[in-house]
Order: structure tokens, then sequence, then C-alpha cells
């Protein structure tokens, strides 16, 4: 459902696909950038919601603190903020990571499945699965699983590890 919707939206006839012809830029539909792009709105929910709760975790103190040293505002978000909550930020790229790793949907109708540009692992096991080569299909979904739990592992055993803060 939401592959059709940015197929719509990002296509040559949606609003984005128009704004991006009016400035001269490609479609994004059946090209690597436009499938990076619908991958990143497809986790989305994975990520907002641990970036929330790592920036909220900063609280308002070390921001505060910083502004009455001098530092600006992009100075305070990039030398505290940012620092304070990178295990957050960690956690969002790796949840998004190990969520878009096998997707399908959006993959195909964004991306389509083309050699050398746009095939994905989960298009290269769908397209063993249509010719019956249920074997390498087995061996590509275990390679992506082992991918997403070794990326969920090294993220809890990460987080374990770090000192817990005051």
């Amino acid at each position: 459902m939401l592959g059709f919707y940015l197929l719509m939206l990002l296509g040559p006839n949606g609003m984005v696909g128009r704004a991006l012809a009016a400035m001269g830029w490609a479609a994004l539909p059946f090209t690597f950038k436009g499938l990076v792009v619908a991958s990143m709105l497809y986790s989305l929910p994975f990520v907002v919601q641990p970036l929330h709760n790592a920036f909220e975790a900063v609280g308002r103190r070390p921001l505060e603190v910083a502004a009455c040293l001098g530092a600006g505002p992009l100075d305070r978000f990039f030398t505290v903020a940012l620092p304070l909550a990178l295990p957050g930020v960690v956690t969002a790229a790796v949840l998004g990571f190990a969520h878009t790793v096998g997707e399908f949907g959006v993959v195909l109708m964004i991306g389509g499945n083309i050699p050398g540009q746009t095939r994905v692992l989960s298009m290269r096991i769908y397209d063993h699965v249509q010719a019956g080569e249920y074997h390498q299909a087995n061996v590509l979904s275990l390679c992506l699983l082992a991918v997403s739990f070794a990326a969920l592992l090294a993220m809890s055993l990460l987080r374990t590890r770090r000192p817990a803060r005051d």
C-alpha cells in the first residue's frame, strides 16, 4: 500500500515528481535514489521513536549550560545533544536498517527489479521462488535473517556495555 502511494507521489505525474521535474531533476521511481527515499520513509516509524526518546533523555540542563557558556544552537546540537543521544541514534539507525533489509513491497513498487540498479536481495529471493529455486531462496533468506539478527545483537551488546549515565 505504501509503495503504491509513494509511486503515485514520486512518479512523473505525482506532486513530488512534478516538482522534481520542474527543478530539472530526474524522477525517483525505478532508481537507486528513489529506492533509498522509499526505504527511509518505510522505516520512519521504527526510527522516530528511538530518536525521540534519545533526545528527550538528554534533557534541557546540558543544553542550558552550553548556552550559558556561549554555545549557539548548532554548536549545542552537535557538541552536546548529539553526543549524549548517540546511543539512541545508533539504535534508530540499526532498527531502520533491520526493518528495511528484507522489505519487498515498497522495493518492488518504487525500485522495480532492474539488474545492476535497483535489484536487492529481497527481489533476488522473489526471483528464486518464482523460478522454483527454493534452496537458493532459502540460503538468501537465511543470510538476510542473519544480517538483521547480527545488527540487532550488536546494537544490544553495545548498549549493555555502555556505562550508565547519572
